[in-house]
């Protein structure tokens, strides 16, 4: 008696794991044999690419309007004041040094407030 329990428990636990693994989705393909085996669909695992591109959207504009509003030099003024700082400050003055792209925002910023 003690087997059968065993066996019972073993068949609910691999059912148990089917049944999760179909949660997901799952996959219905015809054998040849006229047999219709339905499979979990294996869960894909891409990153989503449009929450990072929003990001450095912002950020790009954000620079652009720093930029803007404080001037090329006194910017610049800045991120040297944060290069003499702590590692932190110097990962944030690298992050933050004026580039062609922020530039470029800064002065379509400038256009469009003008």
């Amino acid at each position: 008696m003690g087997e059968h329990i065993g066996e019972f428990r073993s068949r609910l636990s691999r059912l148990d794991r089917k049944y999760k693994g179909m949660s997901a989705g799952y996959d219905a393909k015809l054998r040849s044999d006229g047999l219709i085996v339905i499979t979990p669909r294996k869960a894909k695992r891409r990153m989503a690419l449009l929450p990072i591109a929003v990001f450095l959207l912002g950020f790009v504009a954000f620079k652009g309007f720093l930029l803007l509003s404080l001037g090329p030099t006194g910017y610049d003024e800045r991120v040297a004041r944060l290069q003499e700082g702590t590692g932190v400050e110097q990962v944030g003055a690298f992050v933050m040094q004026s580039d062609p792209l922020s530039t470029l925002v800064a002065e379509q910023m400038g256009s469009v407030l003008q």
